[in-house]
């Protein structure tokens, strides 16, 4: 996580520079900062002070920027701080409150989507504080599919409603749950498998399945193949008409892969950053040394020193048991194609072993 640390006096300050350092062993990515300039006990400055900046500045700054902020303060201070920025739960970042002492990590804002209670407990284990989460399904010992997909990186289609899930839970009712994927292990306490209008669907499919909450895995490939000087709506085109013929959510795509003759295309990286998408490119030996059967093209050969190049570079993508759900598919200079990797669904209450096993 990207976080941002700020605390008002002097021992919150030596506090925050100790959370700071951990969060990075951690493998977090911190900047912390004091509001006024205070010394350490060698009467160095113990972190960077705030100038000309406000609380207001900064808070919204940090909204922008990363995707936890830790107040090491009062909670009054930080709920003053976040409130004129809070847009929604499904995208404010986290947001936690430490007292100086170190005795308590509240977690105060986006507890399960922003990882707020995570952080907290995170923080807790650094500096021996108690965390402290009041989620309800996090009280009473249920799965919140919000936390579990933003603990994986699982993607939630129609997010809102997950609230009727929860609520559902919540009152001793039974979540009906329906999965394309092999399920490994029994499902947590209050699910049970259902394909008739079930809450919860785990897929990659496009569409809609009644008023199911779509929980999706980025385990999709694009391969993408383009003449020079294709476009960013080219490409995309493309891209998108190669997903609906496979009946293929854009919500469940890893990245895109090329040709490394092609990773530098204008028009192909500001479609990949547009869709957030990660690009891996490959050398033309590489692709050719795939096993398996390719729609084969002599000009592309010709051209490219490999004879297809977006259904290699989608299975070249996929690290481990690759297949193609999308055969190359070509619209004004564009081709693409679909692959994908094996995916078992693995649902856990928490904890670091929740991750589910797909290979992309």
């Amino acid at each position: 996580m990207t976080l941002r640390i700020i605390t008002f006096t002097p021992r919150g300050t030596l506090l925050a520079r100790e959370l700071a350092h951990g969060l990075a062993r951690n493998g977090h990515s911190c900047k912390a900062v004091s509001f006024r300039p205070f010394a350490d006990e060698k009467g160095q400055p113990a972190l960077p002070a705030m100038e000309r900046e406000t609380l207001a500045g900064w808070t919204q700054a940090a909204f922008r920027e990363a995707d936890g902020l830790i107040f090491v303060s009062a909670c009054g201070i930080a709920v003053r701080a976040v409130a004129p920025f809070l847009q929604s739960k499904h995208t404010d970042p986290a947001v936690v409150a430490v007292d100086e002492s170190g005795a308590f990590a509240v977690a105060l804002l986006s507890g399960h989507a922003g990882g707020a209670n995570r952080l907290a407990e995170e923080v807790a284990a650094l500096t021996g504080a108690v965390p402290v989460v009041t989620t309800a399904t996090d009280r009473s010992g249920l799965l919140a599919l919000d936390d579990w997909a933003a603990r994986n990186g699982w993607r939630l289609e129609y997010p809102e409603r997950v609230k009727g899930v929860s609520a559902a839970l919540l009152a001793g009712r039974t979540v009906t749950v329906q999965s394309d994927f092999p399920l490994r292990g029994a499902l947590p306490r209050g699910y049970l498998p259902g394909e008739v209008s079930p809450k919860v669907w785990f897929t990659w499919k496009a569409g809609e399945k009644g008023e199911a909450l779509k929980v999706l895995p980025p385990a999709l490939w694009v391969g993408i193949g383009c003449r020079k000087g294709a476009t960013k709506e080219q490409i995309a085109a493309a891209v998108f008409a190669a997903l609906e013929a496979g009946g293929l959510s854009p919500l469940a795509v890893a990245g895109a892969a090329t040709i490394t003759l092609k990773e530098g295309e204008p028009g192909l990286l500001a479609f990949c950053e547009e869709q957030g998408w990660l690009l891996k490119a490959f050398p033309p030996a590489t692709l050719a040394a795939l096993p398996g059967e390719f729609t084969a093209s002599p000009f592309v050969q010709e051209v490219t020193g490999v004879d297809n190049v977006c259904e290699r570079a989608a299975v070249a993508a996929v690290s481990q048991s690759p297949r193609l759900l999308v055969n190359k598919t070509a619209q004004n200079g564009v081709t693409a194609a679909v692959a994908v990797g094996e995916v078992i669904l693995k649902l856990e209450r928490s904890g670091p072993h929740a991750a589910p096993s797909h290979r992309p």
